[in-house]
């Protein structure tokens, strides 16, 4: 099913201006591009259009390990992904991480590994403030968000990547779109009604055909976006899941496209990305991108419950902690024998002895 060149979005000059964007949680398909696209087409000049925030590796909050798990996690690197909903304020340095990925590269195979971190998830966000864990950007950005990911699931994360979503649209039609392997009914019902709202949220206007459930569907920039939008179907375990879709299709071209569609797409990403990386540590990332290949990905916590918690409201409540972790390693990191840390199992009784799950 080719893309019809009359249904391309064109940009729409006078509501650039005027519109307010709402919380599109697929931004962090951006930021994925970014990681595999931007070893391949860099250059200081690219990297000055990113917004940088500096973040000293020994100033990360990383929990007492084993030895053994220590061993196993050198072998990859981590990197935290957010999708924030406030770049039209003009600033990646706070809101709430409505968007949190956790990619995991191993750097002897290069195979990519997403754990999405339902943003619900009720967690210690601080010290000892137990609140959803997207509030942890919110309360003190990109650092306190990543001690949050290591001190709740034993994680050594020292680097982030945050993103707007305003260029995803031009991003999948530069890559000549993308093809979903299935799209049910239901999804195909809330896709449609999403792709007006869609359009109007991110400037764009043109006609834009109905999208029929079936086998082999072909999406456009603005129906891929509506497509990750849906929570309707599924809620958000299901909306996680088709965000990680979307980026794993995305990946899959993007590894085929020529040096000038992927330096047209930088020019288009990178003024709405904010990252800790440094030059030399994405030159580093970019002596594996021949052989980087996506893996398996997942949701956490595995085991869960949605509830009310308090006056805080409806969580997702791991049930519990500790086993999560647990899963959450084998998954990452093929570790059968984790065992996790202290910090992780106090945790564990603390949600318990709070949510009484």
């Amino acid at each position: 099913m080719e893309k019809d060149a009359q249904n391309k979005p064109r940009k729409r000059k006078t509501s650039r201006r005027k519109r307010q964007r709402r919380k599109i949680i697929i931004v962090v398909v951006i930021v994925l591009l970014a990681l595999i696209m931007i070893p391949i087409a860099f250059s200081w000049s690219k990297y000055d259009k990113m917004g940088k925030v500096v973040i000293n590796d020994k100033d990360v909050k990383i929990n007492e390990l084993t030895p053994e798990a220590e061993k196993v996690m050198k072998n990859y690197k981590n990197i935290a992904l957010f999708g924030l909903d406030n770049r039209s304020m003009g600033s990646l340095e706070r809101g709430n991480s409505d968007t949190i990925i956790v990619v995991s590269i191993n750097k002897d195979s290069g195979e990519i590994k997403m754990a999405s971190v339902y943003r619900d998830t009720y967690l210690d966000i601080d010290e000892d403030k137990f609140r959803k864990a997207n509030a942890a950007y919110a309360n003190g950005g990109p650092k306190q968000a990543i001690d949050m990911l290591n001190k709740n699931l034993d994680l050594d994360i020292t680097d982030y990547v945050s993103v707007d979503f305003s260029a995803l649209v031009e991003a999948v039609d530069l890559l000549g779109g993308i093809d979903l392997d299935k799209l049910e009914a239901d999804e195909a019902k809330w896709l449609n009604a999403y792709v007006t709202d869609t359009v109007k949220n991110t400037g764009y206007e043109e006609y834009v055909p109905a999208v029929s459930a079936g086998e082999n569907v072909h999406l456009n920039g603005i129906q891929a976006t509506a497509y990750a939008r849906i929570r309707y179907v599924g809620l958000d375990y299901g909306r996680t899941e088709r965000q990680r879709t979307v980026i794993t299709k995305m990946f899959e071209k993007a590894k085929k496209c020529d040096l000038l569609t992927l330096n047209k797409m930088m020019d288009q990403m990178l003024p709405q990305i904010s990252t800790s990386l440094s030059p030399t540590e994405l030159l580093g990332l970019a002596s594996g991108v021949a052989k980087y290949h996506m893996g398996e990905n997942t949701g956490f916590p595995f085991d869960k419950e949605s509830g009310d918690v308090g006056n805080l409201g409806d969580m997702v409540i791991p049930l519990d902690l500790e086993s999560n972790v647990i899963q959450l390693h084998q998954f990452l990191y093929s570790n059968e024998e984790y065992t996790p840390s202290q910090t992780v199992k106090d945790l564990s009784a603390t949600i318990h002895s709070n949510t009484g799950r």
